[in-house]
């Protein structure tokens, strides 16, 4: 679906825009036909990921006074984005999260509704669900997170439901599981700054820039030992967030949905992968377990296929590899 109808342009506000995840979503929105707005403090997110066809605003979500005026602009919707995402760091610092993620999200949600902007796309994450109780986790599965930043996003969620209950908010909440991969059309400017998922990992190692891969563990009861995670490429959970809000918008109903490839990915199985791609030796160790990673997680997207005729694209561990490896090279002049 196109944004535009008798050329109406719809805007959305895209707050964290200028990070790895939201230049992809601002770029699928602009891809779209929407006028959009960045809205982002830079702390993590790039300006290197700016686009010349959006509007960027610089600002902090700690600032209520600078999102009610962004957002007295007038805007059909807002995709919020903005969080810190390091589930280690939670657990060390749980004040600073608490902060960032939670009372953040209720200034941004308290200045959508003082400025009458009626729908929200939430960034959310499967660190709601917690350890699997089954597979594939589906959007009924219990939620327990076991990291504070999982507590954080799922707090979130049930303020959106409220908010949506009391005031008649339209959310949808977007579970994401691993995002990876960049713009297969290399639009996207920046590097993801301090990554510690795997796949950048490994790309650092094929680089040069970190000598060797550790491997938390290799006795899991899995095909091959090593952990099980389902990636989902960026440009896919991007498309979604579209569909998403023309859902909402289209339907007057809010959702919350998983979003996976549906396939698990192990370690070893992504770190042969990225050697036969990169033509890199990636010379990697096996390590001892770290505390609290589960065997496996795989999501069930088949709420998002129903609603949202939501199908992934990119999301096979080619496309994953050598999308990544590209900016690896474009970034380092790696040849």
């Amino acid at each position: 679906m196109h944004c535009c109808t008798n050329l109406i342009i719809v805007k959305i506000l895209v707050i964290g825009g200028a990070g790895y995840i939201g230049s992809h979503v601002a770029r699928a929105f602009l891809d779209s036909g929407y006028d959009v707005t960045v809205f982002d403090n830079l702390s993590t997110g790039s300006a290197l990921n700016l686009f010349e066809d959006a509007t960027f605003v610089h600002g902090d979500i700690m600032r209520p006074l600078q999102l009610r005026e962004v957002m007295a602009e007038g805007f059909d919707g807002c995709v919020h984005l903005a969080a810190l995402k390091a589930a280690g760091q939670s657990m060390e610092s749980p004040g600073l999260y608490a902060e960032a993620n939670i009372s953040g999200t209720i200034n941004i949600l308290n200045a959508l509704l003082a400025e009458s902007v009626g729908n929200v796309i939430f960034s959310s994450s499967a660190a709601i669900f917690g350890s699997p109780a089954y597979l594939p986790i589906d959007e009924d599965h219990p939620k327990d997170p076991e990291n504070f930043y999982g507590f954080t996003k799922l707090e979130i969620e049930r303020l959106l439901e409220w908010y949506g209950r009391l005031k008649g908010l339209r959310y949808a909440a977007i579970r994401y599981f691993n995002a990876a991969g960049y713009d297969v059309g290399g639009r996207i400017g920046g590097l993801e700054r301090d990554p510690e998922n795997l796949l950048p990992v490994v790309m650092e190692v094929a680089a040069g820039i970190r000598g060797r891969l550790s491997i938390f563990g290799d006795d899991y009861p899995t095909r091959d030992g090593t952990c099980i995670r389902d990636y989902v490429h960026v440009s896919d959970l991007a498309s979604a967030h579209v569909s998403a809000f023309e859902h909402i918008t289209g339907s007057q109903a809010s959702i919350s949905v998983n979003l996976g490839s549906e396939r698990g990915v192990s370690v070893s199985e992504m770190v042969m992968k990225a050697r036969e791609v990169t033509g890199r030796e990636i010379p990697a160790e096996v390590a001892a377990r770290r505390p609290g990673d589960p065997a496996e997680l795989v999501a069930s997207s088949a709420l998002a296929r129903e609603l949202l005729s939501w199908e992934p694209r990119f999301s096979d561990t080619g496309t994953l590899i050598d999308s990544t490896w590209r900016m690896y090279c474009k970034h380092y002049g790696i040849t």
